[in-house]
């Protein structure tokens, strides 16, 4: 398995920390008061406040309240009221870096906080928190770069009768030069999310630009379309995979998405050309819709969604024939109690062995998150295309 040295030595700490996203045990510790404002708080707003050591802080102002609280992840913390109508509280545990997802719980009601940005995430609009990485130079809005575009379309789906959404990323290099051609990656999004969640929590735009910049990867357009899912059918319990709209996707993707995108795009529009990735439930969309077309998606990625096993290439050989690269991903909490049982990393050696060119990586020290995520497609994006 090609898992870089210095992701090992992440991991293994990873599993040797005590402390882990919710610290507990013996006596607390004295907060640091080094906080800072987040960097997705409303413009001018000083509050939520992160420190060094992942704590996060907040205010708000509702002097009629009986009871508020700090909600993040969903686990809940207590607030105090001041003397002039403001309530105060903070975490009493760290948080991981990146993204996560908050709320204000004022009386028993869950509200977003007016301090920060909204944005749609695990099913409704919401507020969010961004914990420093010491990595997000890597999804940076970096001045001096050429930057490319994120288009917002709408088109026509036979398959559905409806008008469909999505998001397309084209590199900066795509409007200079009106002669070239560029290979295509459709990126899905998870389940509870929609097609803005990889150009907002995810920010592709931003790591491709900076990937190309440093020159770490080749250009090419990126698709994100809304994966639909529906409500799973009485008494089953095979969640999305059983539901109405993630049965009939792969259809709208083959017949109207792909169509729709190589005609008005200047694709390559075949399957050495072309990818597929998503994370978690669109990790899942991307395992099925690759093993039964994989002549159409030669590259795939799966971030926090499953694994490509031995027996999926006994049921499906034409995949071994086709696939050009698969990528594994999943953040290290993830992998230390794996869903099922199945350890990914030895899945994904077995098929290794049958020849399938395979590249697993562990984003150290985050969960089921964006901040794995967006690891994910950083080291995802330079393999593709080669």
């Amino acid at each position: 398995m090609r898992i870089r040295p210095l992701l090992i030595a992440a991991l293994a700490a990873a599993v040797c920390c005590s402390c882990g996203q919710q610290a507990g045990g013996g006596a607390a510790a004295p907060v640091k008061e080094d906080f800072v404002s987040m960097s997705t708080n409303q413009k001018g707003q000083e509050y939520p406040m992160v420190n060094s050591d992942g704590i996060v802080r907040n205010r708000v102002y509702a002097p009629e309240a009986k009871s508020v609280q700090l909600q993040i992840n969903g686990i809940l913390f207590p607030m105090h009221k001041d003397k002039d109508g403001y309530w105060i509280g903070e975490s009493t545990e760290p948080f991981d870096e990146g993204n996560h997802y908050y709320a204000i719980v004022i009386d028993g009601a869950e509200v977003p906080d007016p301090n920060s940005v909204f944005l749609y995430g695990s099913g409704k609009e919401r507020t969010q928190i961004e914990i420093p990485a010491h990595d997000q130079d890597k999804y940076a809005l970096r001045d001096g770069i050429p930057h490319g575009q994120v288009r917002e379309i709408w088109y026509h789906s036979d398959v559905e009768g409806a008008l469909r959404h999505l998001f397309v990323y084209t590199p900066p290099e795509y409007d200079r030069d009106v002669t070239k051609r560029f290979p295509v990656l459709y990126l899905h999004h998870g389940g509870n999310e929609n097609e803005t969640g990889w150009s907002r929590q995810g920010h592709c735009g931003l790591i491709m630009d900076n990937l190309l910049a440093d020159g770490k990867t080749l250009p090419f357009i990126i698709v994100m379309g809304y994966g639909e899912h529906g409500r799973p059918a009485e008494g089953s319990t095979a969640g999305y995979m059983d539901s109405p709209g993630f049965k009939m996707y792969p259809e709208i993707l083959l017949k109207d998405m792909i169509p729709y995108i190589d005609k008005e795009f200047r694709t390559i529009p075949d399957g050495a050309h072309r990818a597929i990735a998503g994370l978690s439930m669109g990790g899942m969309q991307t395992r099925v819709i690759s093993l039964a077309n994989p002549e159409t998606f030669n590259w795939v990625g799966i971030f926090s969604g499953g694994v490509i096993s031995p027996e999926d290439l006994d049921n499906n050989p034409s995949y071994e024939k086709y696939n050009k690269l698969t990528f594994i991903g999943y953040g290290s909490r993830e992998v230390e109690n794996p869903r099922g049982g199945v350890d990914p990393a030895e899945v994904t050696s077995q098929i290794q062995a049958r020849g399938i060119n395979t590249h697993y990586y562990i984003s150290p020290l985050t969960a089921h998150e964006w901040q794995t995520w967006r690891r994910c497609l950083y080291e995802f994006a330079p393999l593709l295309f080669r």
